[in-house]
């Protein structure tokens, strides 16, 4: 029998995630300025201040799929062998997350134009990119030895992060020609070329 937490978180993930669905959704029919934090409430099938305890507004609502998705990305690298160096693990953790993730990749087009058109997404994505970064210089932090320098995992952090950010652009301004994990690879590339 599952306990009353467990049913609780899930059931909290759950609202979470059709909140985002229904704030992505709106978003492609409507138009990013025209989607209020009512609509998307009333498309989720919940209460304006139930919105509220989940997300501060509809840019937070519409970016939590991405933050999922670096969270989840972080949780690889630390999972990655801790003797690997910082760079390389970064990089295979991106690779063994390409592989598993599910997420569409029209969603991640619309959340990237999306952000490259609106101010407001734009500053938000970046915040919770800077949170993410934090927690992803830890877990490069984690596999050093005492010798390394303590501003490197920070640099390398903030590097990596950037570098999947431009692949994005890039993919979005090659019309989607390619497929992401090959534009990421290429940004990768180029970025390693400091850090290999």
């Amino acid at each position: 029998m599952e306990s009353p937490v467990g049913l609780r978180e899930r059931k909290k993930a759950a609202t979470r995630q059709a909140v985002h669905e229904a704030t992505m959704r709106l978003t492609v029919e409507l138009g990013f300025d025209h989607v209020t934090v009512e609509a998307v409430a009333d498309a989720a099938g919940i209460s304006r201040r139930t919105f509220s305890n989940y997300f501060t507004n509809k840019e937070d609502a519409l970016l939590y799929g991405e933050e999922q998705l670096i969270g989840s990305l972080v949780r690889t690298v630390w999972d990655r062998p801790a003797e690997e160096p910082a760079w390389p693990a970064l990089r295979a953790a991106v690779a063994d997350f390409s592989a598993r993730i599910v997420t569409p990749e029209r969603e991640w087009a619309v959340r990237t134009r999306l952000a490259m058109r609106h101010p407001s997404l734009l500053a938000r994505q970046l915040a919770n990119h800077a949170a993410l970064e934090r927690d992803l210089a830890d877990a490069i932090a984690a596999r050093r030895g005492p010798e390394g320098h303590p501003v490197r995992p920070l640099v390398l952090a903030a590097a990596f992060l950037s570098s999947l950010r431009i692949a994005m652009r890039m993919w979005i301004e090659e019309d989607l020609a390619r497929s992401p994990a090959e534009v990421i690879d290429e940004v990768l590339d180029e970025m390693g070329r400091s850090f290999g």
